[in-house]
């Protein structure tokens, strides 16, 4: 009895001296040279924090991190390979291989996160190298002039990509508890890969730790900027001043269609558009086509703005706040870019966007032309 008190008694000495606060990572460092340092960080508020300096030493290196409840993300970087490997703490202990003559496919491994970001990557990198190889498989078959090797290799990569983009839906489907599937689906978004709502319910469907990120926050709450943008949704209403200084709202411009233009007397590419515009406002006006067009002109550039309405002949309504990419009207409408538009029908909702060129002259035609 005397023996089972002893036994229980060291037990709990040896549970109170666990370390629970903190996590381990141990690395080999294959073929880098000792001294080389390796520095560690975080990303935190969008910023990168250093978290310590590890240096390498026969081979290896090692480091104690303290745990977090925070779902983030962190990373080494070699600058001597000018190289960064992403890693996720989850507060296990990980294992770190580097690879001097292949930094790409170096690796963390030791938890869930980790592995199948792996997996991941290794799985990118198989159809990275098949659309180089089909890249220079076209490049021979066009010195060639071999038109059936070219077509034959053009649908394999449409297919490629077609595969690629499915395996990144379900990965972002399946890893529910992953920042990086956070990461990969804002990217997604960006590239239109996948739809505002898709997204949103893959948001819905993650784990309460990686769903309160501040990375998911910030994804979910541009996800729905958009969605409040898009085709089918009524714009939201404005109101801004006039090149003559009058406020001017969109409910006030409404006609049987009106466009909403975003431009800037300094960007060419619009100004480059414009003769366009004119050409489909003069044609379709008469018959219910209104134009608004808002400027993303500094201030202290009024006259810059004025004078290029004048110059392009943009005889229809204008309004700026003059904040440049602040102006809270392209905030408002998700605007990254111009020239873009937005085609209104009567009742205020989006029905089209971004168009130009031909395709706005096609389009206008369709809804006003005899």
């Amino acid at each position: 009895m005397r023996h089972l008190f002893t036994v229980l008694i060291t037990l709990t000495i040896l549970s109170c001296n666990i370390d629970n606060t903190s996590y381990t990572i141990t690395g080999m460092a294959e073929g880098i040279d000792d001294e080389t340092p390796i520095l560690v960080y975080s990303i935190e508020n969008n910023q990168p924090k250093l978290l310590d300096t590890l240096i390498i030493t026969n081979g290896k290196f090692s480091g104690k991190f303290t745990k977090t409840e925070e779902a983030n993300i962190s990373y080494f970087h070699i600058a001597k390979f000018k190289a960064n490997l992403i890693f996720f703490s989850e507060n296990e202990d990980l294992k770190v291989t580097l690879y001097k003559d292949s930094m790409p496919s170096s690796f963390v491994s030791g938890s869930i996160q980790n592995d199948s970001y792996t997996e991941f990557s290794k799985k990118l990198r198989k159809f990275n190298s098949v659309k180089q190889a089909n890249m220079r498989r076209f490049q021979d078959a066009k010195n060639q002039q071999d038109n059936a090797q070219i077509i034959q290799i053009q649908n394999e990569n449409k297919e490629l990509n077609a595969q690629e983009l499915s395996y990144k839906k379900e990965y972002v489907t399946t890893n529910n508890n992953s920042v990086f599937s956070v990461m990969l689906l804002s990217e997604m978004i960006s590239k239109k890969e996948i739809n505002p709502s898709d997204a949103l319910n893959i948001i819905n469907n993650l784990t309460p730790k990686v769903a309160a990120s501040q990375m998911t926050l910030d994804l979910k709450s541009a996800i729905n900027d958009v969605k409040k943008n898009d085709i089918g949704s009524i714009a939201p209403q404005f109101s801004a001043p006039t090149p003559e200084g009058k406020m001017l709202s969109l409910k006030e411009v409404l006609g049987k269609y009106t466009i909403i233009d975003f431009w800037a007397s300094w960007c060419r590419p619009c100004r480059a558009e414009n003769p366009n515009v004119v050409s489909v406002y003069n044609k379709y006006h008469d018959k219910g086509l209104n134009i608004i067009s808002v400027s993303l002109d500094k201030a202290g550039q009024e006259d810059r703005w004025i004078k290029a309405i004048r110059d392009d002949k943009m005889d229809w309504y204008h309004v700026s706040n003059l904040q440049a990419w602040q102006e809270p009207i392209a905030r408002d409408y998700g605007v990254r870019s111009i020239p873009a538009t937005f085609l209104l029908d009567a009742e205020g909702k989006i029905i089209d966007k971004n168009l130009r060129g031909a395709a706005l002259e096609a389009k206008i035609a369709s809804l006003l032309g005899q």
